[in-house]
């Protein structure tokens, strides 16, 4: 080799050698770990896997867990990573990742946090040690759902659809200290507007699908025979959608030609000026996270959203008319009604959540229960708001909050009563009647507010008679506003308020699923025997499977008797679906006579005299066999006391008493099966008698 190769060898080492090396020593980047508080939900973040740092001290904030391992979206990360045993109750930092939702999540207690369970819920995930693989590196920052105002950088652009949060970057050389002033990272709030064209486009189909098997049947079997199943009465099922089929509308129209048919609109609406565009808000400064003063890293971004009225916790939508009967004037008048609305109701994420609908032909959502936490923010966009004409179509929109409004995707807090209250000038272009029953049975609230209703000329043009009774949730007026004049309608601004924030009152909030006290009693005379006894517990465990199970919700109870009677456990004694399955595997067969009137007498003491008010009182007698006693005086009390009374007899039961227990009509609660293998048949048909009487009830 040449003296001139190897001084060529010899200058490029040296330079590869300074290139990797500076000063010495390899350089790689520092992974930045952005900062959450306590209360963070791994749902509200928009990532499917990250890393951020929580705080100390979170287990005393109880902020709510659901599940162990893998946990609903809606729990603290930061509890669930104290739970998993990732983190200390001192903080660190915890890698994120989001799964698939899980049918089940079963509570427990671990490292001092009580996790909760709960049936089912859309999207799961799960938490590790926050030391990323090597190689591995997870985003600097945090992109949130859009359920609060847009953040941005100064000098970006300004209609990014989600919020970012700083991170707290770990720089080797300039780690900062708690007394150490942080450097200052300006940011402007940029609040997220709605456009005046239709936004179909991003409108999301509840998702398919149900928590409950039964229905998930029905939902199957609905297909096959042309959407004939049993009435849906909770929210977020594929039987809902399935129910509900495009209508020709047969009715009066309110088009342009035809307005003549009910009242002209103000003649000074032709003539007045389209509703003053609101400026956007002006821009303001602030420090995210710290400020230049050096204050600790406490302002963060949930603490920068409104947090509402805690004693108005309602998901609140507003079904505006937008059709062309109402002219632009009245139309200005109802945005006006609704910003007065938005001011008094106190928006926030602890409190009410308020989305708009403008209806005409077809209904088409402004913004979402999400799009904005806070008063102040939906006032300007509201304002905004451009009318789309076209019929008043009340009953379409009705199917469409049902279908598609209410969901996970648009902010429905599932904690919250839902509410809509639907504006309407005159009265609706097609019939509401069975919209508004299957909203009504999905748990929705629906107010009235009838501004210039139909005069006693003018009812002979109304498609459907007593359209207000036939669609809110009661009919005793606490759910009806008429309004004689539009120049009036501000005047209802304080009592619509109160009532829709009365949420003891909002009676549509409870479904035949979660609204009910259920005692089961259960023959265990020797003519049962191990093995059928077994089976009868199994049939318990399939019916109880598919109701809403907690102390608010559904409790269930169980007696079992020979001679005697023997509490299994009481009401309210097993507050989550898993751990009620497990106490009914547990239960152990008696053996003994039948007695089945005393049986009755010991559930009403025992059980219902310590029944909930607001709960539905069932009774679901099971029994193989003649009683020893009577059962008719038994029944007749337990009957008197409100309690709807189901009986199942199985071989050699007496149909005579059979039909003495149940409630009448006697086909709807007493049936018979001739050996314990077939009771599993009778499943979907308790079920679905419970829920059509439920719904079914007078609605006054």
């Amino acid at each position: 080799m040449s003296k001139a190769t190897l001084t060529t060898v010899f200058i490029a080492f040296l330079l590869t050698s300074s290139g990797a090396k500076p000063n010495g020593k390899n350089k790689k980047p520092k992974q930045a770990v952005p900062a959450i508080e306590c209360d963070m939900r791994a749902g509200k973040i928009s990532l499917s896997e990250f890393i951020v740092k929580c705080p100390a001290n979170c287990r005393e904030t109880k902020e709510k867990v659901y599940g162990t391992g893998v946990f609903a979206s809606i729990s603290s990360i930061c509890n669930a990573a104290i739970h998993s045993g990732v983190i200390t109750n001192s903080g660190g930092k915890v890698i994120v990742m989001k799964m698939a939702g899980q049918a089940i999540y079963k509570g427990s207690l671990a490292n001092g946090v009580r996790s909760l369970s709960l049936p089912n819920w859309r999207e799961s995930f799960s938490v590790s040690v926050g030391k990323p693989k090597q190689g591995v590196t997870y985003p600097s920052t945090l992109v949130f759902v859009p359920s609060r105002p847009t953040t941005v950088k100064t000098g970006e652009p300004k209609d990014l659809p989600y919020s970012t949060v700083s991170p707290v970057t770990e720089a080797p050389e300039a780690e900062p200290s708690s007394t150490a002033a942080p450097p200052t990272t300006t940011h402007v709030t940029i609040p997220i507007t709605t456009s005046a064209k239709p936004r179909a486009t991003v409108h999301k189909v509840r998702e398919a699908g149900s928590s409950h098997p039964y229905f998930s049947s029905v939902a199957r079997q609905s297909q096959s025979t042309q959407g004939k199943g049993p009435a849906q009465a909770f929210r977020g099922s594929s039987v809902y959608a399935n129910r509900f089929s495009p209508r020709t509308n047969t009715g009066v129209h309110r088009s342009e030609t035809s307005v003549a048919i009910r009242r002209q609109p103000h003649a000074s609406s032709a003539s007045a000026p389209a509703p003053e565009e609101h400026k956007p808000p002006s821009e303001t400064s602030h420090t995210r996270g710290f400020s230049a003063q050096g204050h600790d890293l406490t302002a963060r971004v949930p603490e920068l959203m409104s947090q509402g009225d805690p004693n108005c916790k309602v998901d609140i939508a507003f079904l505006m008319d937008g059709s062309w009967s109402i002219g632009k004037r009245r139309f200005k008048i109802q945005k006006d009604f609704l910003v007065d609305v938005s001011q008094v109701i106190n928006v926030g994420v602890a409190g009410p959540m308020m989305g708009i609908i403008q209806y005409g032909d077809d209904p088409v959502t402004e913004f979402s229960l999400k799009q904005f936490s806070s008063s102040k923010d939906l006032k300007p966009a509201i304002s905004k708001i451009v009318q789309k004409g076209g019929l008043s179509n009340v009953g379409k929109a009705l199917s469409y909050i049902n279908q598609h409004f209410f969901s996970d995707a648009n902010g429905n807090r599932g904690g919250a009563p839902n509410v809509a209250v639907v504006l309407v000038d005159g009265w609706p272009t097609d019939k509401v009647e069975e919209a508004s029953r299957l909203a009504r049975e999905s748990g929705i609230n629906i107010f009235f507010v009838t501004i210039e209703g139909p005069d006693e000329n003018e009812k002979q043009n109304v498609v459907e008679t007593n359209f207000v009774d036939k669609a809110v949730c009661r009919t005793n007026g606490f759910f009806s506003l008429p309004i004689k004049s539009w120049f009036a309608l501000r005047k209802a601004v304080q009592p619509l308020v109160k009532q829709v924030c009365d949420t003891d009152r909002l009676v549509c909030s409870k479904t035949c699923l979660n609204a009910n006290d259920i005692a089961f009693v259960i023959d265990g005379s020797s003519s049962v025997g191990t093995g059928n006894f077994r089976t009868v517990l199994q049939f318990v465990a399939n019916v109880t499977q598919e109701f809403e199970i907690s102390d608010t919700d559904t409790r269930v109870g169980i007696v079992q008797y020979t001679y005697e009677q023997r509490l299994e456990f009481a009401f309210g004694q097993h507050n989550n679906k898993a751990d009620l399955l497990n106490a009914i595997k547990r239960i152990n067969y008696w053996s003994g006579g039948t007695s089945t009137g005393a049986a009755i007498t010991f559930a009403a003491d025992q059980l219902f005299s310590k029944s909930k008010p607001n709960k539905r009182k069932i009774m679901i007698v099971i029994t193989d066999g003649r009683s020893y006693d009577d059962v008719r005086a038994p029944a007749l009390a337990v009957h008197r006391k409100g309690v709807i009374a189901y009986s199942i007899g199985i071989a050699w039961a007496a149909q005579d008493e059979l039909e003495y227990i149940a409630t009448d009509p006697d086909r709807d609660h007493s049936f018979f099966v001739d050996e314990f293998d077939n009771l599993y048949k009778y499943v979907s048909k308790i079920i679905h008698n419970i829920c059509n009487e439920f719904n079914s009830q007078p609605r006054n």
